[in-house]
């Protein structure tokens, strides 16, 4: 009886999703290139604009690194309309809200306000893209705030540079080899004139995307948009070769040093596909197998049973172009580094040899039904979404049915994907270490 109503139940959570959470949504482009997503939602009057670009960390010049990051801040400075310093009052004035973020493949920009200012959101933006004003005082500004981020969020930060060495000592021809924050020196050596090309290059409506999603009229915002964000022009077409990497065929190996920490850790990284793989999705069902929650399997032997760890994590950090599958560890007490590896090889090697349970099986795909539905929780996440399965995956649609493509990834694709790509002789060893006062 235990058993139907369990079934039962499950079949009514898929049925629920499929039903409530699809996401409606039209699109369609602007004559200069931009292109356009609405999604209506009235339950709330709360509305999101946001634009997305196309540009990151890797359309960088390799001597000119932490541009797009730097372009996070300094299009916020102002424009021909919007008086230096005072975007941050406007939008807190009108009772909304707004940030930025930015990636090695894209760049985020939103405002949420009242629905009734939905107009003045789409103006603000579409000033951004027109009629930006970058000068030397932005940019002198702007460094500073830069550089203070550099220090808290890495510099400063326990174990705040793993990432940036793993990529320098995974990636050698790909500008994923360097961080999205950059490099300050290379910031302080650029000049004004390199700043306003890169706006120029990168900063265009036919490299973005625009979402507007909660309580609109469509009709009405058709037309603002055509107003605001019309008369803009169109760029260069933006065109990307860039370097592929040659296999890993032997274990790497590379140390690092922090002075922020006391407790050594110890990192395995596997080169993995884009994000728009399906074995990508594979290995973030991996990830969440290995270390997803106290009843994981690395969690439960190594924290828990053995003592062995302070804490452990599989995580796959997947992008545009390529991925990195990492295995995290720190030593509890005089534990190895190289025991840590050991440990977390020997629960790999059981994935590439042994089907996983179909009970650990279930389990995960509960996890990932529980994600999707949180992911489209929100009027900021489903803007979100919109832009990036535009942007990067090439398909709007992935926003209703990507969690198809877990639903219908079986335990023996979970095996082939462990034995493709999580093999020694395919990784690099980062021992990340403290920094003595003589290194």
């Amino acid at each position: 009886m235990k058993k139907c109503l369990f079934s039962l139940a499950s079949l009514m959570f898929v049925g629920l999703i499929a039903n409530a959470q699809k996401v409606e949504f039209e699109e369609y482009d602007l004559d200069n290139g931009m292109h356009v997503i609405l999604h209506q939602d009235n339950t709330a009057p709360v509305v999101i604009t946001s634009v997305m670009y196309h540009v990151g960390a890797k359309d960088e010049n390799p001597e000119r690194t932490g541009f797009a990051h730097f372009f996070e801040h300094l299009l916020f400075e102002g424009t021909q309309n919007i008086e230096r310093g005072k975007w941050f009052d406007i939008v807190s004035s009108n009772g909304g809200s707004n940030n930025a973020n930015t990636t090695d493949d894209r760049t985020y920009y939103y405002e949420v306000f009242p629905s009734n200012s939905v107009e003045l959101g789409l103006w603000m933006e579409s000033e951004r893209l027109m009629h930006p004003i970058i000068n030397q005082i932005g940019v002198d500004t702007q460094n500073e705030v830069v550089k203070e981020e550099k220090r808290l969020r890495v510099d400063n930060s326990p174990y705040g540079n793993i990432l940036a060495e793993i990529k320098k000592n995974i990636f050698f021809k790909h500008p994923y080899r360097w961080a999205t924050i950059g490099s300050m020196d290379h910031l302080d050596a650029a000049t004004l004139e390199e700043f306003q090309a890169f706006n120029k290059k990168f900063y265009v409506p036919n490299n973005a995307v625009l979402v507007v999603a909660g309580d609109i009229n469509k009709a009405e915002v058709k037309k603002m948009i055509k107003a605001y964000f019309g008369p803009i022009p169109r760029g260069a077409e933006v065109t990307r070769d860039l370097p592929r990497e040659t296999p890993i065929t032997e274990t790497m190996k590379a140390t690092a040093y922090d002075p922020n920490i006391q407790i050594p850790a110890v990192i395995a990284s596997y080169r993995t596909p884009s994000y728009k793989e399906r074995d990508s999705y594979v290995l973030n069902m991996i990830s969440s197998y290995l270390s997803g929650g106290k009843s994981s399997v690395l969690y439960k032997k190594l924290v828990d049973e053995q003592k062995q760890a302070l804490a452990v994590q599989a995580v796959n950090i997947s992008q545009e172009d390529y991925g990195i599958y990492a295995l995290f560890a720190l030593p509890l007490g005089d534990v190895s580094l190289e025991t840590l590896i050991a440990e977390m090889d020997e629960e790999v090697a059981k994935i590439q040899t042994d089907l996983i349970s179909e009970k650990d099986f279930q389990k995960l795909q509960n996890q990932f039904e529980s994600q999707f539905v949180n992911s489209n929780s929100s009027i900021e996440g489903i803007a979100g979404s919109l832009a990036t399965y535009y942007m990067l995956y090439g398909d709007v649609n992935l926003i209703n049915n990507e969690i198809d493509i877990y639903r219908n990834i079986t335990r023996e694709d979970i095996q082939a994907v462990a034995k493709k790509y999580l093999n020694p002789n395919q990784r690099l060893i980062l021992d990340y270490l403290p920094k003595k006062d003589d290194q």
